[in-house]
Formats: structure tokens, C-alpha cells, sequence
């Protein structure tokens, strides 16, 4: 596996991912067809009942999709934030500090624990944004388990 920094964190692939595309590609075909189909019917003046039924299959296969990632992502992030104060927990003895954003502190998982510290009071102080933070890191902690 290809070692994890900032260049490249955002940009592995992992088997998900690509099962994730693959699921976009048959939804993108399943609504270009489903609104082609509804033009040729408006055209031909017949199937439009069936026509506008595939297009509303389409678009709930598209909204629940969001919906399910969204949910997945929110998910992530709680875990990230539980990781991450009892890392800081560990570390201080402390909860992480309130004021840190959820971007903040998904920006700080990858610092070592040497950084992780110094990055959290400057996150606070500065406003640094995840990317700031994450530009910060010195020592790299990869995440390979993210979905």
C-alpha cells in the first residue's frame, strides 16, 4: 500500500471506493435512459405514465443514495471526534477543546502525537482550517481504516 501523507491522503482508493463508482455510473445510465425514454414518450405520445415512473425510480435511487452517504459520513465524523478526545484525553488528561470544528479535528487525526498537541491549541487560536492544519503536520499518521 501506497504510504499516506497530505499530497496524496485524499486520493487513495480503496475497494469501496470503486464499488462506489461504479454505483454512480449505473445510476447516471439508469437517468440519462429514464429521461430519454420520457422524451421519446412525450414525442410519440405513448408510455408516459411508465416513462415518468422510471424517471422517479432514478431520482429516488439518486436522493437515497445522498441521503445514506450523508448519514455514513456523519457517523464518521462522530467516531473521529470520539477518537481523537480520547486521544486528547490520553494525552492530558483534558477533553478537547469545544471551540474545535469537526474539520478542525479531522484535520488534527493525522498529526502524531508529538504535533497533535501544539497543532490543537494553534487550531484553537488561529482558526486554522483542516487544511492548514493538515499543511502543519510534520510527521504524518495515516488513516488506512476510513470508509
Amino acid at each position: 500500500m501506497e504510504i499516506q501523507n497530505f499530497q496524496n491522503h485524499s486520493t487513495i482508493h480503496s475497494p469501496k471506493t470503486r464499488s462506489q463508482n461504479v454505483f454512480y455510473i449505473i445510476v447516471i445510465t439508469l437517468t440519462v435512459f429514464a429521461i430519454a425514454n420520457l422524451c421519446h414518450a412525450i414525442i410519440v405520445s405513448s408510455g408516459r405514465v411508465y416513462a415518468l415512473f422510471f424517471v422517479l425510480i432514478s431520482i429516488a435511487f439518486i436522493s437515497g443514495y445522498f441521503t445514506f452517504r450523508s448519514f455514513s459520513l456523519k457517523a464518521q465524523d462522530r467516531a473521529i471526534r470520539a477518537e481523537e478526545n480520547l486521544r486528547h484525553f490520553v494525552l492530558t488528561g483534558k477533553l478537547l477543546d469545544k471551540s474545535l470544528t469537526i474539520s478542525q479535528i479531522i484535520g488534527l487525526r493525522f498529526a502524531s502525537d508529538e504535533e497533535f498537541l501544539g497543532l490543537a491549541e494553534r487550531a484553537v487560536k488561529e482558526k486554522l482550517s483542516s487544511t492548514d492544519i493538515k499543511k502543519a503536520v510534520k510527521t504524518w499518521r495515516a488513516d488506512n481504516h476510513r470508509a
